[in-house]
Protein backbone atom coordinates (compact mmCIF):
# COMPACT_ATOMS: atom_id res chain seq x y z
CA UNK A 1 0.00 0.00 0.00
CA UNK A 2 1.71 3.16 -1.19
CA UNK A 3 1.63 6.29 1.98
CA UNK A 4 -1.47 8.22 -0.08
CA UNK A 5 -3.10 5.07 0.12
CA UNK A 6 -2.39 4.64 3.52
CA UNK A 7 -3.38 7.91 4.08
CA UNK A 8 -6.45 7.96 2.11
CA UNK A 9 -7.74 4.62 4.54
CA UNK A 10 -6.57 6.32 7.90
CA UNK A 11 -8.35 9.46 7.03
CA UNK A 12 -11.91 7.76 5.95
CA UNK A 13 -11.16 5.20 9.37
CA UNK A 14 -11.12 8.72 11.53
CA UNK A 15 -14.04 10.35 9.51
CA UNK A 16 -16.13 7.41 10.04
CA UNK A 17 -14.93 7.15 13.77
CA UNK A 18 -15.83 10.84 13.88
CA UNK A 19 -19.23 10.66 12.38
CA UNK A 20 -20.17 7.99 15.07
CA UNK A 21 -19.30 10.17 18.03
CA UNK A 22 -21.68 12.62 16.57
CA UNK A 23 -24.73 10.32 17.12
CA UNK A 24 -26.21 10.71 20.38
CA UNK A 25 -27.59 8.02 22.35
CA UNK A 26 -31.09 6.92 21.56
CA UNK A 27 -33.59 7.29 24.88
CA UNK A 28 -34.36 4.13 25.77
CA UNK A 29 -37.06 3.18 27.95
CA UNK A 30 -37.11 0.64 30.85
CA UNK A 31 -38.30 -2.14 28.39
CA UNK A 32 -35.00 -1.62 26.71
CA UNK A 33 -36.76 0.13 23.41
CA UNK A 34 -36.18 3.52 21.74
CA UNK A 35 -39.50 5.50 21.66
CA UNK A 36 -40.70 3.34 24.40
CA UNK A 37 -40.94 0.41 21.69
CA UNK A 38 -43.75 2.49 19.43
CA UNK A 39 -43.15 2.17 15.46
CA UNK A 40 -41.76 4.95 14.36
CA UNK A 41 -42.50 4.49 10.83
CA UNK A 42 -46.53 4.50 11.83
CA UNK A 43 -46.17 8.61 12.76
CA UNK A 44 -46.22 9.26 9.19
CA UNK A 45 -49.06 7.30 7.36
CA UNK A 46 -51.26 9.09 11.40
CA UNK A 47 -53.38 11.80 10.26
CA UNK A 48 -51.90 15.11 11.95
CA UNK A 49 -54.10 16.96 14.18
CA UNK A 50 -54.02 20.83 13.97
CA UNK A 51 -51.40 22.98 16.27
CA UNK A 52 -53.11 23.50 19.45
CA UNK A 53 -55.38 20.16 19.30
CA UNK A 54 -54.28 16.63 20.63
CA UNK A 55 -52.40 14.20 18.46
CA UNK A 56 -53.89 10.49 17.70
CA UNK A 57 -51.55 8.02 20.24
CA UNK A 58 -48.61 6.37 18.47
CA UNK A 59 -49.22 3.04 17.17
CA UNK A 60 -47.25 0.11 19.59
CA UNK A 61 -44.83 -1.87 17.81
CA UNK A 62 -44.44 -5.39 18.19
CA UNK A 63 -41.26 -7.20 19.49
CA UNK A 64 -41.75 -9.76 16.52
CA UNK A 65 -40.85 -6.68 14.23
CA UNK A 66 -37.52 -4.97 15.35
CA UNK A 67 -34.62 -3.28 13.91
CA UNK A 68 -31.70 -1.58 15.71
CA UNK A 69 -30.38 1.69 14.28
CA UNK A 70 -27.78 4.32 16.28
CA UNK A 71 -27.17 1.54 18.89
CA UNK A 72 -30.99 1.71 19.97
CA UNK A 73 -33.85 -1.27 19.14
CA UNK A 74 -36.76 0.19 17.32
CA UNK A 75 -40.28 -1.85 17.00
CA UNK A 76 -43.04 -1.82 14.70
CA UNK A 77 -46.22 -2.69 13.65
CA UNK A 78 -45.72 -4.58 10.82
CA UNK A 79 -42.95 -6.36 8.60
CA UNK A 80 -43.80 -3.59 6.41
CA UNK A 81 -42.83 -0.38 8.28
CA UNK A 82 -39.91 -2.59 9.34
CA UNK A 83 -38.85 -2.76 5.94
CA UNK A 84 -39.53 1.23 5.24
CA UNK A 85 -37.34 1.82 8.27
CA UNK A 86 -34.88 -0.88 7.24
CA UNK A 87 -34.21 1.28 3.60
CA UNK A 88 -33.87 4.40 5.34
CA UNK A 89 -33.70 4.81 9.09
CA UNK A 90 -32.56 8.78 9.46
CA UNK A 91 -36.27 9.38 7.91
CA UNK A 92 -38.36 7.90 10.80
CA UNK A 93 -36.12 8.04 13.78
CA UNK A 94 -37.64 11.27 16.12
CA UNK A 95 -35.18 14.26 16.11
CA UNK A 96 -32.81 14.68 18.89
CA UNK A 97 -32.53 11.17 19.68
CA UNK A 98 -35.71 10.22 21.13
CA UNK A 99 -35.73 13.13 23.56
CA UNK A 100 -38.36 16.20 24.19
CA UNK A 101 -38.04 18.52 21.66
CA UNK A 102 -38.89 21.72 24.01
CA UNK A 103 -36.83 20.02 26.76
CA UNK A 104 -33.87 20.40 24.05
CA UNK A 105 -34.77 23.92 23.37
CA UNK A 106 -34.46 24.57 26.84
CA UNK A 107 -31.30 22.84 27.77
CA UNK A 108 -31.39 19.63 28.54
CA UNK A 109 -32.29 16.04 27.60
CA UNK A 110 -35.58 14.53 29.26
CA UNK A 111 -37.79 11.54 27.44
CA UNK A 112 -40.06 11.96 24.53
CA UNK A 113 -43.65 10.74 24.84
CA UNK A 114 -44.28 8.73 21.68
CA UNK A 115 -47.89 9.58 22.49
CA UNK A 116 -47.26 13.35 22.43
CA UNK A 117 -45.79 14.05 18.38
CA UNK A 118 -45.79 16.16 15.50
CA UNK A 119 -44.79 16.10 12.04
CA UNK A 120 -42.84 19.04 10.68
CA UNK A 121 -40.36 19.28 7.35
CA UNK A 122 -41.04 15.33 7.59
CA UNK A 123 -39.22 15.02 10.73
CA UNK A 124 -40.86 13.22 13.98
CA UNK A 125 -40.28 15.49 17.38
CA UNK A 126 -41.61 14.63 20.39
CA UNK A 127 -42.27 16.21 23.62
CA UNK A 128 -42.47 14.94 26.92
CA UNK A 129 -46.20 15.79 28.84
CA UNK A 130 -49.11 17.78 27.46
CA UNK A 131 -48.55 20.96 29.10
CA UNK A 132 -45.08 21.08 27.43
CA UNK A 133 -46.67 20.41 24.26
CA UNK A 134 -48.46 23.42 24.87
CA UNK A 135 -45.60 25.38 25.42
CA UNK A 136 -43.39 24.13 22.18
CA UNK A 137 -46.77 24.92 19.88
CA UNK A 138 -46.77 28.68 21.65
CA UNK A 139 -43.96 28.79 19.18
CA UNK A 140 -42.45 25.95 16.87
CA UNK A 141 -40.62 27.41 15.17
CA UNK A 142 -38.55 29.56 17.68
CA UNK A 143 -38.71 26.40 19.96
CA UNK A 144 -37.10 24.43 16.84
CA UNK A 145 -34.35 27.26 16.28
CA UNK A 146 -33.37 27.04 20.31
CA UNK A 147 -33.33 23.17 20.02
CA UNK A 148 -31.12 23.19 16.51
CA UNK A 149 -28.90 25.37 18.22
CA UNK A 150 -28.67 23.40 22.04
CA UNK A 151 -28.23 19.98 20.20
CA UNK A 152 -24.64 20.94 19.07
CA UNK A 153 -23.39 20.71 22.77
CA UNK A 154 -26.50 18.23 24.30
CA UNK A 155 -26.04 15.99 21.69
CA UNK A 156 -22.49 14.05 23.32
CA UNK A 157 -24.16 13.85 26.59
CA UNK A 158 -25.37 10.46 27.75
CA UNK A 159 -29.35 9.45 26.82
CA UNK A 160 -31.75 10.45 29.97
CA UNK A 161 -32.73 7.95 31.74
CA UNK A 162 -35.68 9.33 33.15
CA UNK A 163 -38.84 7.93 32.81
CA UNK A 164 -41.80 9.82 30.99
CA UNK A 165 -44.35 11.00 33.69
CA UNK A 166 -48.11 9.99 33.65
CA UNK A 167 -47.22 7.40 30.50
CA UNK A 168 -48.13 3.51 30.46
CA UNK A 169 -46.66 2.24 27.87
CA UNK A 170 -48.16 0.35 25.22
CA UNK A 171 -45.15 -0.54 23.75
CA UNK A 172 -43.35 -4.70 23.46
CA UNK A 173 -41.94 -6.23 26.72
CA UNK A 174 -39.47 -9.05 26.29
Amino acid sequence: MTRFHTFVAATAAALTLTTAARAGEQYIDPNGFAVSGYDVVAYFDLPQSPVGTSQSPGVPGDKDFTATYNGARFAFSSAENKARFEADPAAFVPQYDGHCAFGVAKGGKVPGNPNLWRIIDDKLYLNITKTVVGFWEEDISGNLTLSEANWVDIEPQAASRSVIPQFRSAAPTD
